[in-house]
């Protein structure tokens, strides 16, 4: 992170996050993130909600195949991850959900 970094410097994701809302205005509201640390990332993620995780991810054109499974608190809740180019930014999605008590782990998932 560049001390030097003004609002212009986070342009990039600013600018993606703007589209995304004109463009994408009718799907769920994500939690978004965008940083000076990483000031070309725009973060959007789904707490509790994988339906609208899958919902932006279908929207963004990200196969299903590019979709990263793992878990986290114990094995307690799901994490979905992707991550696509957009615009010139690149535009991480991620999913949180619980792990229901009887649903083992997917096939091939990264534990």
């Amino acid at each position: 992170m560049s001390q030097d970094l003004t609002l212009d410097g986070l342009a990039v994701p600013l600018r993606v996050l703007r589209l995304l809302a004109v463009d994408f205005g009718h799907l769920p509201a994500p939690d978004v993130d965008v940083s000076p640390v990483f000031p070309d990332l725009l973060r959007l993620r789904f707490h509790d909600d994988l339906a609208g995780f899958e919902t932006w991810r279908d929207a963004l054109g990200i196969v299903p195949d590019d979709v990263v499974y793992s878990e986290q608190s114990g094995g307690r809740t799901r994490v979905l991850k992707a991550s696509v180019d957009y615009a010139g930014a690149a535009l991480e999605l991620t999913g949180f959900g619980d792990v229901p008590a009887h649903a083992p782990a997917p096939v091939g998932s990264a534990v």
